[in-house]
């Protein structure tokens, strides 16, 4: 393998999306070592969706979680508690390869976002070397910082009557790469709190992903697991999907295994 050739990354959610397929995603809120990222894989999701809003992690735990997906070709993504999170740039230093900043409203939050994410002179993220993308040898930073804003996704929330109110504005911001809908923050937001379906989420969607494809970005619903609307979501376009949690898809299985065993048991 040629010396250029190992200096370019892969960012398998980011290859999907630009070949126009869908990338799909498994929530992780309760894995807590690397074969999540391992098993995320075989069952053929692109990223494992960190979730450190919502669930406890530490940040040596999210590293382990992280050299796993690198090593077996899943993208590593964490949506973190905010767009000014203090940690953003030590997760994409240490081998993070996607932000997803929760409740952006304005296309000021969105810059900032990008500023914290992206090296200049897309944004103003600091630079370091021995990045674990590169498997940790000193590739030098004319060469790392292209690859890494090219291959870093900054995904923005939308999650709020006045982000969608300025959903032009935010796509419209130079370094964003996915406008990520939180149909439950949106809902809540709206007043109307779980009407998952509903005309008023349904025309949000449709905004957001009109938005997204006039300024060249993806678009992503969350929230909203029902098979029927992603498969509608999707054939609308787009991109960047979360299956399920992980907690929702073992309380799943488990319960359709113990309910089998228990009709076996009668019958």
């Amino acid at each position: 393998m040629s010396e250029s050739s190992q200096n370019t990354l892969r960012n398998p959610a980011l290859e999907r999306m630009r070949a126009g397929d869908v990338a799909l995603g498994m929530v992780v809120r309760l894995g807590r070592s690397g074969d999540i990222a391992r098993i995320a894989g075989s069952t053929g999701h692109d990223f494992v969706f960190i979730d450190t809003q919502h669930a406890l992690f530490g940040l040596e735990t999210i590293g382990h979680i992280t050299q796993a997906a690198l090593g077996c070709g899943v993208t590593a993504i964490v949506r973190t508690r905010g767009w000014d999170d203090p940690d953003t740039s030590l997760l994409l230093d240490n081998g993070v390869m996607g932000i997803v900043v929760p409740d952006v409203s304005t296309a000021d939050q969105a810059r900032a976002a990008v500023a914290t994410c992206k090296f200049a002179p897309v944004g103003a993220r600091s630079v370091s070397g021995g990045y674990p993308m590169f498997d940790f040898r000193a590739v030098p930073l004319a060469e790392s910082v292209p690859e890494l804003n090219d291959k870093t996704l900054v995904i923005c929330m939308i999650e709020t009557v006045e982000g969608l109110n300025n959903i032009e504005e935010i796509a419209a911001v130079p370094g964003v790469d996915v406008l990520h809908i939180g149909c439950n923050d949106l809902l809540m937001n709206m007043g109307l709190p779980g009407a998952f379906g509903s005309p008023p989420i349904m025309a949000a969607m449709e905004k957001i992903i009109a938005a997204a494809n006039r300024n060249g970005k993806f678009a992503g619903p969350g929230g909203d697991r029902d098979p029927g609307r992603q498969a509608h979501f999707i054939r609308q376009g787009v991109k960047f999907v979360t299956t399920q949690t992980d907690i929702a898809m073992l309380s799943a299985e488990a319960t359709r295994r113990t309910q089998a065993l228990r009709a076996a048991i009668k019958t």
